[in-house]
């Protein structure tokens, strides 16, 4: 049986499911400075303020997962996270972002509104178990490597650690080498555990290590996927932007420019609203 999840935030109560305004995280791949995730999260705010979506800044203060060595990962766990506390009071927004290792979970639940799991790290036992604990949302992001029916254990395994606030969220499965492609049943497929699902539209059009040593990416591909997921029945979306992505420190081929968030989300609205009554009715 299809459940909302619901948590507190500076602006209000928000509600992710059937029936509630769609939910948007947005932001920046990586904490590049204060100055840029300022920027992007007041647009972003009212933006959706004027569009009745309720959102959540999204930034990493640690992307661990980089190709190369030397490719930029964020400020770190202890600066990022100060400054995502410091984002969340001043700006007025909830705030995401990733976790790595189960030592993070507790640290990062003193200001995060939801923990993410990082598709590489859907299936690892101890961190999702640390997430659960801390009462959190939690948003697992489905591995390129993992059935949409297989998410199902990793569910399985924050209910049976007492979480009960959980968001499954889709961002492509891996094609032949360097490439990603959405496989649509996936989403009705993960709805039916329960839980909210969210589309990442961004990093499924995503050509991991396609650039030599970084990923290469498609953002052309964003508003029709976008179109297509909304569609099918989602109740979020997750959207990288920036304000020039081209000069991005992290994922800048497969972001959103910031100036362009505005007329895709009127266009997602209009196809959800189209197709309400068929997915939730």
């Amino acid at each position: 049986m299809m459940k909302t999840v619901e948590f507190p935030t500076p602006s209000g109560t928000i509600t992710i499911g059937p029936g509630a305004p769609l939910l948007l995280m947005a932001g920046p791949c990586v904490l590049e400075s204060g100055d840029l995730a300022w920027e992007i999260a007041r647009e972003m705010k009212a933006i959706t303020a004027r569009l009745g979506i309720s959102y959540v800044f999204k930034a990493s203060f640690d992307k661990a997962n980089r190709t190369s060595l030397t490719s930029f990962r964020g400020p770190g766990v202890e600066k990022g996270l100060r400054l995502l506390s410091r984002l969340r009071e001043e700006v007025g927004v909830p705030v995401v972002s990733d976790i790595h290792e189960p030592a993070h979970a507790e640290l990062a639940a003193n200001c995060l509104d939801i923990l993410q799991i990082p598709a590489f790290l859907c299936r690892q036992t101890d961190l999702l178990v640390a997430a659960a604990k801390t009462g959190k949302v939690v948003n697992i992001k489905k591995g390129q490597f993992v059935s949409p029916w297989d998410m199902e254990h990793a569910v399985a395994k924050l209910r049976g650690a007492g979480g009960d606030r959980i968001l499954l969220t889709e961002r492509g499965a891996s094609f032949g080498y360097n490439n990603l492609v959405v496989d649509m049943r996936s989403l009705p497929v993960m709805r039916s555990f329960g839980c909210p699902v969210i589309y990442d539209a961004t990093h499924s059009v995503q050509l991991p290590g396609g650039a030599g040593g970084s990923s290469g990416g498609q953002r052309e591909f964003i508003p029709a996927l976008s179109r297509a997921a909304m569609a099918v029945g989602i109740d979020g979306l997750f959207i990288e932007v920036h304000p020039d992505p081209d000069k991005a420190l992290c994922d800048g081929p497969n972001s959103l420019p910031l100036a362009g968030v505005e007329s895709l989300l009127r266009q997602l609205l209009a196809v959800r609203q189209a197709v309400s009554g068929v997915i939730d009715g």
